[in-house]
């Protein structure tokens, strides 16, 4: 199964990175101009601070956007989110590790497996039904599944990995 979503991370990749403006891309290392909304840590090869990667919003804008509809335990109805896919981001960086660790601003912080990343979940949402998020809403990122689009979605396991004011992921071993 690994291998297998490998394979799919790296098809996508090939596909969307071209169509990204993001200078990551293009192998140029642009650093934040604004604040820093996330670092990313441990087995990556591309940085840009650092041992670090850093990003602030903008930066992950001009990553191809993933949108889908969904309800969640935390809201009410049918809500819109609007980000970058993890797995995306991970490829772009050159991770090489097979468990992440996510932090949030509070310091929570889970570890799972990349073998848990799909190509479109879950993303590392910064809209919620077409509004930016700020940490007074669970941003300004939160990462997310579509929730409805499998049953396997709606287990206590991926609703840990659900974290909101995410601003760290280190990739370890």
């Amino acid at each position: 199964m690994r291998k297998m979503t490998r394979s799919l991370l790296a098809l996508a990749t090939a596909v969307l990175l071209p169509l990204t403006t993001a200078s990551w891309a293009e192998g140029a290392k642009d650093v934040p101009s604004e604040r820093v909304v996330l670092t990313v840590s441990g087995k990556i090869d591309t940085t840009n601070v650092g041992d670090t990667a850093q990003f602030d919003l903008d930066m992950l804008r001009a990553f191809p956007a993933t949108s889908f509809s969904t309800t969640t335990i935390w809201t009410d109805g049918v809500q819109v989110f609007t980000g970058v896919s993890l797995a995306l981001l991970l490829d772009t960086l050159g991770s090489t590790g097979n468990t992440l660790r996510v932090s949030a601003i509070n310091d929570y912080s889970i570890e799972f497996d990349t073998d848990l990343l799909q190509v479109d979940a879950p993303i590392l949402a910064y809209e919620l039904n077409d509004e930016q998020m700020h940490r007074r809403d669970k941003g300004p990122l939160w990462l997310v599944y579509p929730y409805d689009a499998k049953e396997s979605f709606r287990t206590a396991k991926v609703y840990s990995h659900s974290v909101w004011q995410l601003d760290r992921i280190e990739v370890l071993d």
